[in-house]
């Protein structure tokens, strides 16, 4: 396949766009520079743009930094929503977000059409980590609260019990006046989680930003919120190992 069609279908920009990255001597194929957009190239070439690997495949793999006040959808006539920062050139790629980060949190969301990939990630089967940064008000942690975080625990806000699986609390500051700070790793997906946990033990969250996926970490500070770009080929295979899916079965 010629390299600027290769890129372009693999939503790297426009035909174009692309064409104008490879004639300024951005892209190499295999360590080597090319300037010829109709160099014939296969998607198991190693292909770098400015110096960073690109997976040019058919499926397609972004990161996205949600801002908050963003719906994790792809159509929404009211609000803000996730399709309203992807690239008009994706539009048609048939992307969605992997799982949802809610109206009011910011951060790491996984963008792909691959939807085996996407079913993995969200299936409590594979434990794959989610660390979320959150700021809340409310009297300090005591250690048996921590250890039943750690344990599990039922919760029951709903008017039901419901199991809350084993998560890991980790407090970075502490104020009985002020917002405090904490890390929390969950391996499930439970609508609300992380609030719903703060709430049980009387505090408020009043921000919350997810940071790593899998071991994938963005910024903790929200200057690069609203921010797409393509997965390196090193994330994807971090989000590959992490979830027993294999390069070649895509």
């Amino acid at each position: 396949m010629r390299l600027d069609r290769l890129l372009a279908n693999s939503g790297l920009g426009t035909r174009s766009t692309v064409r104008d990255k490879i004639s300024h001597g951005s892209v190499m194929v295999n360590g080597a520079v090319v300037k010829d957009s109709s160099f014939h190239v296969k998607e198991t070439d190693s292909i770098t743009i400015d110096g960073v690997e690109i997976n040019c495949q058919t499926k397609l793999y972004y990161l996205f930094d949600k801002p908050d006040g963003v719906l994790t959808a792809m159509e929404d006539k009211r609000l803000p929503c996730v399709a309203d920062y992807i690239p008009d050139e994706l539009k048609s790629k048939k992307l969605s977000p992997v799982g949802r980060l809610d109206y009011h949190t910011s951060g790491l969301l996984i963008i792909t059409n691959d939807g085996e990939l996407s079913h993995r990630l969200q299936s409590p089967k594979y434990e794959v980590p989610k660390i979320y940064l959150v700021t809340y008000r409310g009297l300090p942690w005591t250690s048996d609260e921590i250890t039943t975080v750690a344990s599990g625990f039922q919760i029951r806000d709903k008017g039901y019990s419901e199991d809350i699986a084993p998560a890991e609390l980790k407090v970075i500051d502490e104020s009985s006046d002020e917002f405090s700070h904490a890390y929390l790793t969950l391996r499930e997906g439970k609508t609300h989680e992380v609030r719903r946990i703060f709430a049980h033990f009387n505090k408020e969250v009043v921000e919350l930003r997810r940071i790593d996926l899998a071991g994938i970490r963005i910024s903790e500070d929200t200057d690069s919120c609203g921010a797409i770009r393509p997965l390196t080929a090193d994330e994807l295979n971090i989000l590959l190992e992490a979830t027993g899916l294999k390069q070649s079965s895509l």
